[in-house]
């Protein structure tokens, strides 16, 4: 590695001939004291890996990976997503392996919403990612170790750990990054540790925090079968198609995990230390907006609502009586709408515009936005969130519905079922969060909370790789969880114990009752022997 020193310096440095004599030394004093403070920082060479073909997550690692190039450091990124090389920073293309899935009817999502479909969905993609990218010619020249060695590896993480098979062949630490809500069913294997399902919803729940009864009861189901589930179908495909992480004993596990999350949408609840959260870090500094689309907002004297379903779903795949009902609402409300649609609009109302594509996050920033009217993608989330706009949610697929309802749990949204939405429905829906004000103000201030940061994503993301890498791999910060099988964990040897002990205890208590009430039994025949 190289060394890359930095100082933060607050005071220039005094020119000798403008400063003469002690003056000038003095000023040099303070001024070393107070800024030079030089930190010496790491410039790795970081291995990426993208093998997860989703739009959205990687954006949240594209981000992740500008920021540590902005440090200084160097980039090798296996990726299906390409953005070009630049200074620090270099692609190998993976889209020939990978399915890139954008645009889909939405009738594929309605039949998948099953946990068991979903999870089987997940590894199935999850496992032809690693051995699209392990598998590549690159990558074996890397394995082979015919090109420079790598300092870290930074893996995209969703369900399962095969990711990090690199880190083994490389001897390197693991960082991983999580694009979604954190993994319920793979928190044991990636951290250590169990989420409470009396506290912590799973990420396919539909509600944000399980609170009734019966809400517990259903997480503490799900939560049970889909961990059940998934090693199930692991298994399966571990004997169908082995890969070489298969035949690892001990894959490395991550020394930090960044996490696309932030406590405005994933409730508070325990974390251990290599959990870093970085909700939000895609976000981009706004730009300005197309001429056209700017002076439609501006010329709205009711507002502007801005309607899309994201990247992955075809809105015109909608049904057409679906269609029809946004529609003629939104011919009748005064607002202007900003409508995200593939194609020609048959009957489009007059105050509707579409747009194959919008510049979402330079619009939702627009000071005349009244509502967004969204599906709940995580990202799309954290756009209205920082822009402080209230969202009517129609959630469709994994954790969108657990999204959703953390926004509707902050006062900031209404949820509604795309497959039951009638006109009525969605109108009252749109009118009370447009004319109720309490919506906007709880917007602001789940706004504010989100933009309340001791430190940027970005330079949390910086922070903690380097540290990793300045104390090798930082294995103190793993819970000694990991270390423990599962009847460990879970403690059912020191149940079984107890359950021995107290076997042992009543057994010597019953043996004891037993002898006195023979003595008893004997001492009052013998008593009764004598009186006669």
């Amino acid at each position: 590695m190289r060394h890359i020193w930095s100082a933060a310096a607050i005071c220039g440095g005094p020119s000798r001939d403008r400063v003469a004599g002690p003056l000038w030394i003095a000023a040099l004093c303070a001024c070393s004291a107070l800024s030079l403070q030089w930190t010496p920082a790491e410039a790795a060479n970081v291995l990426a890996l993208q093998s997860i073909a989703g739009k959205s997550h990687w954006n949240v690692m594209r981000a992740l990976l500008r920021a540590l190039t902005d440090r200084g450091h160097t980039v090798t990124a296996f990726t299906p997503f390409l953005d070009g090389d630049r200074d620090g920073y270099a692609e190998v293309d993976v889209s020939g392996d990978l399915e890139v899935r954008v645009g889909l009817n939405v009738s594929q999502f309605n039949d998948v919403q099953c946990t068991p479909i979903i999870i089987k969905h997940v590894v199935n993609a999850t496992r032809t990612g690693c051995s699209a990218v392990f598998e590549h010619p690159r990558m074996r020249e890397i394995f082979d170790g015919r090109s420079r060695p790598f300092d870290v590896l930074v893996v995209g993480a969703l369900w399962l750990d095969c990711v990090s098979y690199a880190a083994n062949v490389l001897r390197v630490p693991a960082v991983y990054v999580v694009p979604s809500p954190i993994v319920t069913y793979s928190e044991r294997s990636f951290f250590g540790h169990v989420p409470n399902p009396a506290a912590v919803s799973n990420v396919l729940f539909s509600r944000a925090v399980p609170t009734a009864f019966a809400d517990r009861f259903a997480n503490a189901l799900q939560t049970a079968y889909g961990s059940w589930t998934l090693w199930r179908e692991e298994r399966r495909h571990r004997q169908i198609r082995p890969l070489a992480s298969d035949a690892v004993v001990d894959l490395v596990k991550p020394s930090v995990t960044f996490t696309n999350t932030h406590f405005i949408t994933e409730p508070s609840r325990p974390l251990s230390p290599d959990v870093v959260q970085i909700g939000g870090i895609h976000l981009a500094q706004p730009g300005p907006l197309p001429k056209d689309i700017l002076e439609f907002i501006d010329d709205a004297p009711h507002g502007v609502i801005y309607f899309t379903l994201g990247s992955v779903v075809l809105m015109s795949s909608l049904p057409e009586d679906v269609l029809s009902v946004f529609r003629e609402c939104f011919s009748q409300i005064p607002q202007k709408v900003l409508w995200k649609y593939e194609g020609d609009m048959k009957d489009k109302p007059k105050n509707v515009m579409t747009r194959k594509w919008f510049p979402q996050r330079d619009i939702l920033l627009h000071p005349n936005m009244k509502l967004f009217i969204s599906h709940g993608g995580i990202s799309g989330v954290y756009e209205t969130v920082d822009a402080g706009v209230p969202v009517l949610g129609f959630p469709i697929f994994y954790d969108q519905p657990r999204n959703i309802d953390n926004l509707v749990s902050a006062g900031m949204a209404i949820s509604m079922d795309l497959n039951f939405v009638t006109k009525d429905k969605l109108l009252d829906a749109i009118l009370q969060i447009v004319n109720d004000e309490k919506y906007r103000q709880n917007a602001k201030i789940a706004s504010e909370r989100f933009k309340d940061r001791p430190m940027s994503p970005a330079d949390l993301v910086v922070y903690w790789t380097e540290y990793v890498l300045r104390h090798n791999g930082a294995p103190h910060l793993k819970s000694h969880a990991l270390n423990l099988t599962w009847y460990q964990y879970f403690l059912v040897d020191v149940i079984i114990t107890l359950l021995f002990f107290a076997f042992i205890i009543l057994f010597i208590i019953y043996y004891l009752l037993k002898m006195i009430y023979k003595h008893y039994l004997k001492y009052v025949h013998n008593g009764k022997a004598k009186c006669e």
